[in-house]
């Protein structure tokens, strides 16, 4: 999916470190969804969040891109606190890719896809060349030129996540952050979108249901279970039959996958 010369057409990748330190949240004081949480993504890593329903990752997500304040800890975002950047800052730095997106944009995918360009316009004024371009080669780098002018509505669930991911990427964010970006898409979409995440270069934090992509994916895994966090590491490290099978209240077997560099185990759950 995409080429060297769209590669090249795109400025350098840039990443950004999170630091993430104690932080709670809840809907009222006392009731916390999340508690006491503590990780580092360091700039260009990809950390994939795993958990049960309800353990909390969205609620962690929004704290990460500035929807929800935190009741207690802090959130950074290269040692600055996310609450002292103002809201244009925090769009031009952190993209935002989300389950629940309305099916019925009346817009065209080229439309769509430059919206990613917003935080960087001074006020009403048009287009920029520069929001051409990076539109354009996102489309092309995303094989989605061909469906440029169709209405985003009537995308397939795989064309609409590529889409949204193109939104993304012409926001030259330094964090891209994704709620379940694989769910309701075939193995092979699934595939294909990770592959691309993969090759982006800004940092990635996502959610994923499937504990077995977040290793292939990951090069950090944080374990949520219950609003707090039940392991953090390299897939390798935190990853374990005992605790996923905690997380999930179910019983993880580990399989080690024969000549796999560096040494990787798939989960069997039963």
């Amino acid at each position: 999916m995409g080429n060297a010369n769209n590669q090249a057409g795109r400025s350098a990748s840039k990443q950004a470190r999170l630091d993430v330190d104690g932080l709670s949240w809840g809907p009222r004081p006392g009731q916390h969804i999340i508690a006491n949480m503590s990780l580092t993504v360091a700039a260009g890593e990809r950390l994939a969040i795993i958990g049960p329903n309800g353990a909390g990752k969205s609620t962690l997500l929004r704290c990460l891109y500035r929807a929800v304040r935190p009741a207690r800890g802090s959130v950074r975002l290269d040692g600055i606190d996310l609450w002292s950047i103002s809201p244009r800052e925090v769009a031009k730095r952190i993209a935002v890719v989300l389950q629940e997106t309305p099916a019925d944009f009346p817009f065209s995918v080229r439309d769509v896809v430059m919206m990613g360009r917003i935080p960087h316009r001074k006020g009403l004024s048009r287009w920029s060349e520069r929001d051409h371009d990076l539109t354009a080669m996102a489309l092309d780098e995303l094989e989605l030129r061909h469906l440029s002018r169709r209405q985003f509505s009537c995308l397939s669930g795989g064309e609409k996540q590529r889409v949204l991911i193109a939104r993304a990427v012409v926001q030259e964010p330094e964090i891209i952050i994704l709620d379940e970006p694989t769910n309701h898409l075939d193995i092979r979409h699934q595939l294909e979108i990770l592959a691309l995440l993969k090759g982006l270069g800004p940092t990635i934090v996502m959610t994923l249901h499937d504990i077995n992509l977040a290793a292939d994916f990951a090069t950090k895994v944080a374990i949520i279970q219950s609003g707090r966090i039940a392991g953090h590491g390299s897939p390798q490290e935190a990853l374990t039959a005992q605790r996923i099978s905690a997380a999930f209240d179910v019983t993880a077997c580990a399989h080690r996958v024969v000549d796999a560099e560096p040494s990787r185990f798939t989960f069997s759950l039963i």
